[in-house]
């Protein structure tokens, strides 16, 4: 029912949808089984710079509260729109994020990730305050002050990137503070990829549990994916609100779970800004087994590698032929 709202929605309020699916000889009304998806034409990152800035908007701009935009080097970003619900559908998934990790609202939150048109700051400021639980805005940078504050106002769990946290942990040997005497517990890493060695180093380094979550902008932010604290094999995804499908980069083939693919995505409830078939270029695949704490939706194993040959360095998407 959502997948047909939401191709209904593109095709009658977004002309480059519209002309697309003309294209592809489709249209909303081919829609009869999830299954029918394939049939539909991608949507790739040259579409959304070609249709810079507003051009693939479904909602009028009086209906959209908020305008972020990704972190990329190569000149335009790409710009993401939210309306009022949008946000409250981010801020109920990020909360479920949270409580995957075993976080209440008896927490405090250091948010480290960037603020600004960056989505992850306020993405995890506005789950954590969902969930109830205290959040200290830090942003990123500025990692003296940080050390200082995560020593005073003790908080119990820490979000950022991977990479910062190692060097949060590098500064605070260089003042010789003892990183694994404060009170974090959690840690909520995302907007990189990082390696298992990595995180096993986090924890030893913090004393902390390290959680990865998944996200980008264009889809919604962080929030699409998170491990649960069982086991941590593998992301949820919150497939009420994304329909993820895998694919061979080179075909564009649909893929059964269990290989390895291209990660492609149709955002079922976004009123802004929503995405048919979004290429992600992010190589991953996915596990439809069970999990042990009970949630059904299918996790993604961590991002493999890239289909393209950018790197995200510190959440900044930057390309090597720069």
């Amino acid at each position: 029912k959502r997948l047909k709202q939401v191709t209904a929605r593109v095709y009658h309020n977004v002309a480059f949808y519209k002309d697309s699916f003309v294209r592809a000889g489709v249209s909303p009304d081919n829609l009869r089984s999830l299954d029918d998806l394939r049939r539909f034409p991608f949507t790739t990152k040259k579409d959304l710079l070609a249709n810079y800035p507003f051009g693939l908007f479904a909602a009028p701009m009086s209906n959209v509260v908020r305008l972020q935009a990704s972190s990329g080097t190569t000149g335009r970003s790409t710009v993401v729109g939210y309306t009022k619900q949008d946000i409250e559908i981010w801020a109920e998934l990020v909360a479920r994020c949270l409580v995957a990790a075993d976080i209440t609202k008896n927490d405090i939150i250091h948010n480290a990730y960037g603020y600004g048109l960056f989505t992850g700051g306020l993405g995890l400021h506005y789950g954590a305050e969902r969930l109830g639980a205290s959040v200290i805005p830090m942003a990123g940078g500025n990692t003296k002050r940080q050390l200082m504050i995560l020593q005073d106002f003790g908080p119990t769990v820490i979000c950022c990137t991977p990479s910062y946290a190692l060097n949060l942990a590098e500064q605070g040997r260089a003042m010789h503070i003892d990183m694994r005497s404060l009170k974090l517990r959690v840690g909520i890493f995302g907007a990189e990829p990082w390696s298992r060695q990595m995180r096993d180093e986090i924890e030893q380094v913090f004393a902390i549990k390290a959680m990865n979550i998944y996200g980008l902008s264009e889809i919604m932010g962080p929030g699409v994916a998170m491990e649960c604290s069982e086991g941590r094999e593998g992301m949820h995804i919150y497939e009420d609100h994304f329909l993820v499908e895998t694919i061979d980069p080179e075909t564009g083939e649909v893929l059964p779970p269990g290989e390895l693919g291209e990660l492609v995505f149709t955002t079922l409830s976004k009123e802004a800004f929503p995405l048919i078939r979004y290429r992600t270029r992010d190589i991953s695949r996915l596990n439809t087994t069970p999990c042990r704490c009970g949630r059904t939706f299918c996790r993604m194993e961590r991002i493999m590698g890239r289909s393209d040959d950018m790197l995200i360095i510190r959440g900044v998407n930057v390309f090597p032929s720069q």
